[in-house]
């Protein structure tokens, strides 16, 4: 049974018997016109002085402290353990304005804890804090609820500072949250928070657009689709779907093709007179075989790899019964590639598992290749409090073996939960003979090198610039982070920054290259709980959309190395935020091209 806790919080009873001798002290330290820094301590007696004390409580409050003034003679210069951020709205009645404020938490713990304990007691006693149903109306709730949460709960928390920092006067509150279709919740008269809602979990009946339209048959591509089937996956009548299909035909986005199914649709690719149709795929000379096979699963990462490729020719096997096959060949650097996409029709584990067999058959035509690489989108696994480890929407995720986690893919097929706090995760593993391509990509990250693997991605912004899909980087303030409260609330929170005095690894609009394992599994994807607790105990970095069957059929194919490289789009899984996946897609397919340029030369029998 695995824990989702770590040992940071206690019960009142326990927190009691530990900290008897123990006062929580509450001193202010700093006040300017616009902010107000208070700090939490737990000391004993002798630690503080009765002539600068204003008030000791008693009865239910006993063991709390208030300073009537400053302490300047402190260590409060001392770096935080770590620290955590939000924005609040103030409500001023007498005025009928409201106030953006941002409060800073700041966390410095007892030595027993390591640093995975310090984030999850940092974490779990900001949900208590903020949860909605017990959120707090004023300032001096705010501050008492920190004080009792750390004397009865968090006895592990040695000190805890609170900054609270107007920003700005609004005339009204945002008339709806940061994120799209969430929830505006007021909590009690004076203040309401960000409190907001993911729309997945509504099972609201999905818009019927030419956009999610045109996004279904791109997620099939190179298969063809069918009106009823799009209806049926759409929970829509088949007249709805004819009107959008007729919209997209009118805007050469997509032609009719007969299958066995009767007429279906596929998408039109913008270089299609480029693409050559065949019944079967043409004998390639050995010298021209590909070295190097890449595998891609949606379509704006198939678009984004095929830009990094030159001399490319693009083949596309229709089939009128089954799955057709896209395979494009061409060269980067010294090397022969061919780049591939997978059919996905559906989210069912039928339709996953059909994509093992479309590596099957990739690695059978093409039996030179030696290596293999799955690039395109992930989710990455946020750190909420660690700078250093928090990986951000635009960032790269290699999947590289790690002390904590010696393998590179992890797939959780199944979760039993035996309460909210206990996780057994039936989940399989993979790690590659040979990690050259982990060591290359580790290169190619290296600041230091010669190797300015970017210039790939904006020389391709560029040269698409009047293409199909956009691949410039979105605005930065779209990146928001959301924390789960629990249930289906969460609140938005700051991205963590470094420590004071620390090196700024982030340059802006810049993406951070990151090593670790991957993960996926719809069971721990789905739920905020069971993915946190998935991603610690497998030091997962970030989550993709179900390549188990992929990698088994790389292994079953005796591929010794192989890698996957995943630009990040959203904090799921990659499907999610269609906004960053053009941009995302284009930073791992660009990085991708470095490390296979890093590559010695193939030689040939």
């Amino acid at each position: 049974m695995e824990e989702n806790k770590m040992n940071g919080s206690a019960t009142p009873e326990k927190a009691e018997k530990n900290t008897m001798e123990e006062h929580i002290v509450m001193t202010p330290t700093k006040k300017t016109p616009k902010s107000t820094t208070i700090r939490m301590e737990r000391m004993l007696k002798p630690q503080f002085q009765d002539g600068g004390v204003m008030h000791i409580a008693g009865g239910d409050h006993k063991g709390i402290v208030i300073n009537k003034e400053v302490n300047l003679n402190d260590d409060s210069n001392a770096s935080p353990h770590l620290f955590l951020q939000f924005k609040v709205f103030l409500v001023n009645h007498q005025t009928n304005t409201h106030v953006q404020e941002k409060r800073i938490l700041r966390f410095w713990f007892k030595s027993e804890l390591n640093d995975d304990q310090q984030m999850h007691v940092a974490q779990d006693f900001f949900k208590e804090l903020v949860s909605p149903l017990e959120f707090p109306r004023d300032y001096v709730g705010f501050i008492k609820k920190i004080i009792k949460l750390m004397q009865l709960r968090y006895s592990m928390i040695a000190k805890i500072e609170v900054e609270l920092c107007q920003l700005e006067e609004l005339e009204k509150i945002p008339s709806r949250p940061t994120m799209k279709r969430g929830l505006l919740i007021t909590v009690g008269r004076r203040w309401a928070d960000q409190v907001s809602l993911d729309d997945s979990v509504l099972n609201s009946k999905t818009e019927v657009t030419d956009e999610r339209v045109l996004e279904m048959i791109e997620s099939a591509y190179p298969t063809a689709m069918t009106i009823p089937d799009m209806a049926k996956q759409l929970n829509c009548t088949e007249e709805e779907v004819h009107l959008h299909i007729m919209n997209l035909e009118e805007k050469k986005l997509i032609r009719p093709v007969e299958t066995a199914n009767g007429r279906s649709y596929i998408r039109i690719v913008f270089n299609e007179k480029e693409v050559k149709v065949v019944r079967q795929m043409p004998t390639v000379v050995s010298n021209q075989q590909p070295t190097i096979a890449i595998i891609t699963s949606q379509y704006c990462e198939k678009l984004a790899v095929d830009a990094m490729i030159e001399n490319k020719d693009t083949y596309v096997r229709y089939t009128t019964v089954g799955e057709s096959n896209v395979y494009t060949l061409g060269s980067i650097g010294a090397h022969r590639v061919v780049a591939t996409k997978l059919p996905t029709i559906g989210h069912t584990r039928a339709a996953t598992i059909a994509t093992g067999n479309t590596t099957t058959r990739l690695l059978g035509c093409f039996q030179k290749v030696d290596y293999v690489f799955l690039v395109g989108l992930g989710g990455g696994i946020p750190h909420y409090t660690d700078y250093n480890r928090h990986v951000r929407l635009g960032d790269i995720v290699v999947s590289a073996p790690k002390d904590n986690s010696p393998f590179i893919y992890a797939y959780c097929e199944n979760v039993s939960k035996q309460d909210k706090e206990n996780f057994t995760f039936d989940t399989k593993t993979w790690l590659p003979q040979d990690l050259v391509l982990q060591d290359l990509a580790r290169s190619v990250a290296d600041s230091s090198n010669d190797i300015n693997w970017s210039a790939y991605a904006n020389e391709t912004i560029e040269n698409v610039a009047r293409e199909e899909i956009d691949f410039s980087r979105p605005p930065s303030n779209s990146d928001k982070l959301y924390m789960s409260l629990g249930g289906k609330d969460v609140i938005e929170v700051d991205h963590p920054l470094p420590l004071d005095g620390s090196a700024n690894h982030q340059q802006e609009g810049v993406p951070r290259v990151h090593f670790g394992a991957i993960g996926s599994g719809r069971h721990v994807v789905r739920d905020d709980a069971l993915r946190e607790a998935f991603s610690t105990k497998y030091g997962i970095v970030a989550m993709d959309h179900e390549f188990d069957a992929v990698v088994d059929s790389i292994h079953g194919n005796r591929k010794e190395s192989y890698v996957f490289i995943r630009g990040i789009a959203d904090y799921r899984d990659g499907t999610r935020r269609k906004e960053w996946q053009p941009y995302s897609a284009l930073m791992a397919a660009a990085f991708t091209k470095a490390v296979i340029a890093a590559l010695p030369p193939p030689e040939f029998d």
